[in-house]
């Protein structure tokens, strides 16, 4: 009687990945935060000075805690701008302050004082002219465009203002969600029943007394 034959042994595949490449898709939690804070922007300068710019530094953590998806056009065009005042103002010395320029010279400049953003759509920019009288400008974002420029800090005034120090601060730490506002207490109208009950009682408590 021959033998039956035997079923050939299945194949199975075998696939060998090296450390290297197994280091390099897993990514530790260090990684991903760091990650988070990179900014998606690039810069190309050929200037002398070795400035930095502000399309390489990382992002303040309150900025990258709430995803660009998240946020009204307004509100991610005025983080961004903030960032940007703020490293222009780290290139100035002490005699000069940020202003933002327009045509026509030292008349057409906005000291920059103060900003804001109204969603989803507008910021606004707070300041005044270099002879003192207040300005300020309301842009859709849509027609944003922003000229930094420094001007001299008045004489009278001590140190030079950094409005770009002062908006970043709110930049580093994530917006708090607005408190709860704590329940309504309700009061129960009495009803016949429990009404009932409260005037059964003291009569229940003088009969005792008798």
């Amino acid at each position: 009687m021959a033998g039956k034959k035997s079923k050939p042994a299945s194949k199975k595949k075998v696939t060998v990945t090296s450390t290297r490449d197994a280091m390099n898709e897993i990514a530790t939690s260090a990684e991903v935060g760091e990650d988070l804070l990179l900014p998606d922007a690039g810069v190309v300068s050929v200037g002398s000075d070795g400035a930095p710019h502000a399309e390489e530094q990382a992002l303040p953590k309150g900025v990258a805690a709430k995803p660009v998806e998240q946020k009204s056009p307004a509100e991610w065009a005025y983080e961004r701008i903030i960032l940007y005042i703020r490293n222009f103002e780290e290139q100035l010395d002490g005699e000069h302050e940020v202003a933002m320029g327009f045509a026509g010279g030292d008349v057409g400049s906005l000291r920059i004082e103060g900003m804001g953003f109204f969603a989803p759509d507008l910021i606004t920019f707070y300041g005044s002219e270099p002879n003192g009288a207040k300005m300020q400008l309301v842009q859709h974002v849509s027609q944003l465009s922003v000229m930094l420029r420094a001007l001299p800090k008045p004489k009278e005034q001590g140190k030079a203002v950094r409005i770009g120090f002062e908006l970043s601060k709110g930049l580093e730490k994530p917006a708090q969600k607005p408190a709860k506002k704590p329940a309504k207490k309700t009061t129960r109208k009495p009803t016949r029943k429990t009404a009932r009950k409260s005037a059964a009682k003291p009569a229940a408590s003088r009969r005792r007394q008798t």
